[in-house]
């Protein structure tokens, strides 16, 4: 018995004809289907012309005809638990964080476990109205709109593996998750004093080490004046607090973790002194941490030496300005730009000061800050009257 062979379109992302799988005339990847006692089969055509796949359909034909079987051809059912095992390994032969891997790997079981109770068990089977519902769960699960949209874009990298292995015939195109900015939240002068002056209220005493509010006061101190966010601030070396003779400062000189830039900001002399001076962190079995680091034993994981100064430092902030204050750790890096921007420094400067790949980034959170900015259009405004007065 020779099966109905199909010919149908795999289109680019950027094809006109994307929506429409028996479109002839693109140069996009041609493949086959059929079906054989009861299982479904595909294979790739090996070529972009719709007529050289009609070649091969009829090539396969006369395979079958002449007593071929399934076998010998490609078979691509792939389980759903099978196509993320892969994709995971795929994701650690990356060299991605493990942290990240981690986060494919929880988000993807959630993802399956939804398949497997509406009997989806493979990534043939999954489509838009089965993403959509599925998308429906999220406002519980990832309360952040910034988290859903994370985790939107991980799950397309997986639809997307699965298209690219011939598992899944098209990647469902999924509405964009729009994020709520939150708003840049720098802290005033007084702020800034009433935050440093709980650190000896939260962190003195109780379940915490001998020098923990120094070296809390330290690390706000730290994001505060050099602007770093707090995974590069939490990881950085002491041998990266450099004193610079001839103009008798110091400065931070490190490379932004999440963008890979370069980024060299001064530090006030008291600020840097202070930073220095903290103690080395105690490791759990109560021995002294690397002395490299300044807020980090170097032993373990990084992202859990982060997420525990996160937790401190909200404790911080809602002990200083109350539980349901909007100010996150986040606020300090603001506060060095903002106070930057106001001081008339440039955003073109304030850009890289941050480590910021693109101007566009520094302006779409502190555009509003931008003193030079604002005194280029007041100036501008000003001639227009002088010239009405002209006129």
């Amino acid at each position: 018995m020779v099966p109905s062979i199909t010919i149908y379109v795999r289109h680019a992302d950027d094809c006109r004809y994307r929506d429409d799988e028996t479109w002839k005339r693109c140069d996009c990847r041609k493949h086959l289907r059929w079906s054989f006692d009861g299982k479904q089969y595909r294979r790739s055509a090996k070529t972009r012309s719709w007529s050289s796949a009609e070649e091969t359909k009829r090539q396969l034909e006369t395979s079958f005809d002449a007593g071929g079987k399934p076998d010998t051809v490609e078979e691509t059912r792939k389980t759903l638990q099978a196509a993320i095992e892969l994709f995971l390994k795929a994701r650690k032969n990356k060299g991605l964080d493990p942290s990240i891997v981690a986060k494919y790997e929880r988000e993807l079981t959630r993802f399956r476990t939804f398949c497997q109770a509406r009997a989806k068990f493979f990534p043939s089977d999954i489509n838009l109205e089965l993403l959509i519902e599925y998308i429906a769960t999220w406002d519980d699960l990832y309360p952040s709109s910034a988290t859903r949209q994370q985790v939107q874009t991980r799950l397309r990298r997986f639809l997307r593996f699965c298209h690219d292995c011939d598992w899944l015939h098209k990647v469902p195109r999924l509405e964009p998750i729009t994020v709520d900015e939150p708003p840049t939240m720098p802290l005033s002068s007084e702020e800034y004093t009433r935050l440093l002056a709980e650190i000896p209220n939260v962190f003195n005493g109780g379940r915490y080490e001998a020098g923990k509010v120094i070296r809390v006061q330290a690390l706000v101190q730290l994001m505060r004046y050099s602007g770093l966010a707090i995974r590069d601030a939490v990881t950085l070396r002491r041998s990266e607090i450099l004193w610079d003779p001839k103009k008798k400062l110091y400065r931070v000189t490190t490379k932004r973790q999440k963008t890979g830039t370069h980024v060299s900001v001064p530090l006030p002399l008291a600020v840097a002194k202070e930073i220095l001076a903290a103690p080395p962190i105690t490791r759990t079995d109560g021995q002294p941490g690397d002395s490299e680091y300044l807020f980090w034993t170097g032993g373990g994981l990084e992202q859990s030496a982060v997420t525990n100064w996160q937790h401190d430092l909200r404790t911080l902030f809602r002990s200083a300005f109350g539980q349901d204050t909007s100010f996150t750790p986040h606020a300090l890096r603001d506060t060095a730009a903002c106070g930057w921007l106001t001081k008339g420094i440039s955003m073109e400067k304030v850009s890289k000061l941050l480590g910021h790949t693109s101007i566009k980034t520094t302006e779409k959170h502190y555009l509003p800050w931008s003193k030079a900015r604002q005194d280029e259009l007041d100036t501008s405004v000003v001639a227009s009257w002088e010239a009405d007065a002209n006129a």
